[in-house]
């Protein structure tokens, strides 16, 4: 029952808050000492359970009449802050496991198709728990003529008793309540499932360097920023793609009861298929991949647009946008550790910046999920978007067709293009494997 504008505020400064505290605690990461748990580990084990009491209680509505709004802000900035103490040297462990690219390359391939995995478990668990009490869609004379968004709102709640309130409310406590408990349980299998190799370790730095001086030589090293350029655009254009599939096949197309069943066809899609782009980035090479993967969506995505409804089309398009959210998945994450390779080959005196590297990589991805949140919600409430209405205005539904067609599109070109520029290709990689061979 929160008023979207609050709503919108608590995201926008918990982005914020990311902007800081990423960088910083990939700072801290890279000052730890080593302990009996390896130097990653413990900040894994320690942040989760305070992760998983901060989640429910974003979920939880306190009998409070003011300070919502300050409750949820404050817990949301606390888990995000918790979520990037756990992300971060969970990413970053790819680098302390091996120093082999191969190993490397196959650790990689293996976490992002069980993060693709866990997605699609939890999608499914929020969405048989909570679509069970969600109430139905509000017929159009409610919405007709040009509404007072607030004063709509006030009349759609009215349509709820305090009782489906209730059972919603609950719905989702439980829902956080076993995403919870499978997060816990994903931190004790990892925890106990990998050591860190204290040889294939250089996270501590010979010399102390300032969170400045780090994060200069971190921004400066080109092939770093090529990377994350490239990866910006082109995981904005899937983030569109998937935030707005579902009202796109709800409205535009009149899939209502067929929605979840796509977007779990694209999330399977997606998870079957990363370990086709890790055999043909080992095949092909990772540029390579990138452009084929990537690019490859291009079609389905115009065709979804441009044909009349139709189911079978849809899931299609579903499974082939499944297989390029994989490669997008799979090979920035993949390509990140090449570039950590370069950048200590040209600064061969200066080590304990690879946390640094990662966390900016997770700022970056939360950072897209923001904006694809933001362009979705303005352009939509600018076309006149109602919500829970039974059918949309056909602005609307222009709206959607640019949302996951030509927006994704054009995003995903110019992402591929700042990939032209991205310097590392495979036989930069075999001259910086045998330069780092030769150096241990």
């Amino acid at each position: 029952q929160l008023d979207p504008f609050y709503a919108s505020i608590i995201l926008f400064v918990g982005r914020a808050w990311d902007a800081i505290t990423d960088p910083m605690v990939g700072f801290f990461i890279s000052k730890t000492s080593w302990t009996r748990f390896g130097r990653l580990m413990p900040w894994i084990i320690f942040s989760t359970p305070f992760a998983v009491i901060s989640y429910f209680l974003i979920w939880f509505v306190p009998d409070i009449s003011r300070g919502q709004v300050m409750w949820y802000l404050v817990f949301y900035c606390i888990f995000q802050t918790l979520v990037t103490c756990f992300h971060v040297p969970y990413s970053a462990l790819t680098m302390f496991i091996s120093r082999e690219q191969s190993e490397r390359d196959s650790a990689t391939a293996y976490r992002m198709t069980v993060e693709v995995l866990g997605t699609v478990l939890g999608t499914a668990i929020q969405g048989q728990i909570v679509g069970k009490v969600v109430p139905p869609c509000i017929e159009s004379p409610l919405f007709i003529g040009k509404t007072n968004s607030s004063v709509a709102m006030e009349e759609l709640n009215m349509t709820h008793d305090t009782g489906s309130l209730t059972d919603t409310r609950n719905a989702y406590m439980i829902a956080a309540g076993v995403i919870g408990g499978l997060y816990i349980l994903c931190a004790v299998i990892l925890s106990v499932g990998v050591r860190e190799k204290r040889e294939s370790s250089e996270l501590q730095s010979d010399e102390p360097v300032s969170f400045f001086q780090g994060l200069k030589l971190v921004m400066n090293h080109g092939a770093y920023i090529k990377l994350i350029a490239g990866f910006l655009f082109t995981s904005l254009a899937f983030m569109l793609l998937e935030g707005n599939f579902a009202l796109f096949c709800t409205y535009t197309l009149g899939f209502r009861n067929e929605f979840q069943n796509i977007l779990l066809a694209i999330m399977l899609s997606a998870t079957l298929t990363i370990p086709l782009w890790q055999w043909f980035l080992t095949r092909f090479g990772k540029k390579t991949a990138v452009y084929v993967g990537i690019s490859s969506a291009i079609p389905f995505l115009i065709m979804v647009a441009v044909l009349d409804s139709n189911l079978i089309v849809t899931y299609i398009v579903a499974v082939a946008a499944g297989i390029s959210v994989a490669a997008a998945f799979l090979l920035p994450w993949s390509m990140l550790p090449d570039v950590i390779d370069d950048f200590k080959l040209q600064h061969p005196d200066s080590h304990g910046h690879e946390a640094i590297f990662f966390s900016f990589y997770v700022f970056f991805t939360k950072f897209t999920s923001g904006v694809s949140l933001g362009i979705s919600t303005l352009s939509l409430d600018f076309a006149g978007y109602q919500t829970r209405g039974c059918s949309q205005p056909s602005e609307v539904n222009f709206t959607l067709k640019m949302l996951v067609s030509a927006v994704p599109v054009g995003l995903i070109l110019l992402g591929l293009l700042l990939f032209k520029l991205y310097p590392i290709d495979e036989e930069k990689r075999r001259k910086n494997k045998k330069a780092l061979q030769d150096l241990r």
